[in-house]
């Protein structure tokens, strides 16, 4: 019998403070599968190629415990033109027939692949995805992402997919093209959408990664807020020819902090001025009205707008 070849990529650039936890937890997966794990660094200038380093040298003088069928390990370390670039140029040098990119700051569970190994035993799954434990900048588990089983309509309204535990075969990927180069903050979540277009995705309820929180993440970090929620209401209005209000409404409202930073601390104020803007954009954006979002404004969907993601988690 062919043992499964995972090939599991790693886009880093100066995240030396988290890259060895990210790297061991890849390395110690055990099961019957084997292991192509490439790392690939933008050039980073903090300690990141020595810990990059440090796992090479152990593996080759051998003494890394290798707890699967045998593991092949690469990296390269060279300026690119940001996260996307990186996991395209891991993924061309993918020799295994399932791929996921990990971040370099998230982390696989104990036994993660060898439970999506037993998945993808199946030759009919073509994506699968699972769990996520929310945690610190420390690694302390301090949520959960609000994964659901998979709905193509809903995800237009809500990324219940977290990325950290998604995997895919190499085929389905390379059929779409893979992430898209000019995006920087959505291209997991666009490609989702790409790939749901023409293959099923496979809900695992299991817990098969940890996504870290933290100041610098592209998730959480202020700086970037913006930016992301812009990307995020042009790829779900190019890909599903409408534009959510949950979607028109994030956007708006970090508008309205970008452009009067003093209301950030003031709840109050920013929703009256962001919901009435929100509304002319959305109703401008649609040229109209939608009955299925009319329906979503809901007590308990309005005050999700307003959590942060570890408030989200609580619900789930």
């Amino acid at each position: 019998m062919t043992l499964l070849k995972f090939s599991i990529v790693t886009p880093s650039y100066n995240q030396g403070r988290y890259l060895a936890a990210t790297i061991e937890s890849v390395l110690s997966q055990e099961g019957d599968f084997v292991l192509d794990y490439i790392v690939t660094d933008g050039g980073s200038t903090d300690d990141s190629v020595a810990i990059i380093k440090h796992y090479a040298a152990q593996l080759e003088a051998g003494s890394w415990p290798i707890r699967c069928q045998g593991i092949t390990y690469r990296w390269r370390s060279e300026r690119d033109r940001g996260q996307t670039d990186a996991i395209r140029k891991g993924f061309a040098m993918a020799t295994g027939g399932v791929l996921a990119w990990l971040n370099s700051d998230d982390t696989y569970t104990s036994g993660a692949l060898a439970r999506v190994a037993s998945v993808f035993a199946d030759p009919a799954i073509q994506i699968a995805y699972g769990k996520s434990h929310f945690t610190d900048e420390n690694g302390t588990v301090i949520g959960r992402y609000p994964t659901e089983p998979f709905d193509a309509e809903r995800l237009a309204m809500f990324n219940f997919i977290a990325q950290p535990s998604v995997f895919f075969r190499k085929a389905a990927v390379d059929a779409v093209g893979g992430p898209q180069i000019d995006l920087q903050y959505v291209m997991d979540f666009d490609l989702w959408i790409r790939m749901a277009q023409r293959f099923p995705f496979t809900y695992v309820p299991e817990f098969l990664s940890t996504f870290r929180l933290h100041d610098e993440s592209k998730t959480v970090s202020p700086t970037s807020a913006l930016a992301n929620y812009k990307e995020m209401l042009a790829i779900v209005s190019k890909h599903y020819g409408w534009s959510p209000l949950n979607r028109v409404y994030s956007y708006t409202r970090h508008l309205i902090e970008a452009k009067l930073p003093q209301l950030r601390d003031r709840e109050l104020s920013l929703v009256a001025i962001s919901l009435p803007l929100a509304a002319a954009n959305y109703v401008r954006l649609n040229r109209g009205v939608r009955l299925a979002d009319l329906r979503l404004v809901t007590p308990s969907n309005l005050r999700k707008l307003f959590m942060t993601p570890i408030e989200l988690s609580k619900e789930y």
